[in-house]
C-alpha cells in the first residue's frame, strides 16, 4: 500500500505542502504548465511509492485530455484537486473513490 503524499503545481503551491513535510513534489511554474505539467503529473502518478496526489484545481485546465482522464479515473494514487471553484460535492466524490464508500449519505 503506497504512503507517500505527492505535490505538483507552482512552486508557491508546493512550498506550503514541503514545510509540512511532503517529500514528493514536482514545481512546475506557471509560465511551462502547457509543456510540463503532463510529464509531472505523469511521474508522480508512476510512483509506486504515492498514494495521493495533490494538485491545484485550476491546473486540471492545463492537462492534456488523456493525462486529465487518467488522473480523474486513477484509484489508486488518487488524485485530489484544492482550491478553484471546486465545490463540495467535487470533494466528495474524490472522498468516496478514495475509500469506496459515501460516509455523508443522505
Amino acid at each position: 500500500m503506497s504512503q507517500e503524499i505527492g505535490v505538483v503545481g507552482s512552486p508557491d503551491f508546493t512550498t506550503g505542502f514541503r514545510l509540512a513535510g511532503v517529500r514528493r513534489f514536482a514545481n512546475v511554474p506557471d509560465e511551462q504548465k502547457e509543456e510540463e505539467l503532463d510529464e509531472a503529473v505523469t511521474e508522480l502518478f508512476e510512483d509506486d511509492d504515492v498514494g495521493i496526489v495533490v494538485m491545484h484545481d485550476d491546473d486540471l485546465d492545463h492537462l492534456s485530455r488523456t493525462v486529465r482522464r487518467n488522473v480523474e479515473t486513477s484509484v489508486e494514487p488518487v488524485l485530489v484537486t484544492l482550491g478553484g471553484d471546486s465545490s463540495g460535492g467535487a470533494l466528495r466524490e474524490q472522498i468516496k473513490r478514495a475509500i469506496g464508500i459515501d460516509l455523508m449519505e443522505d
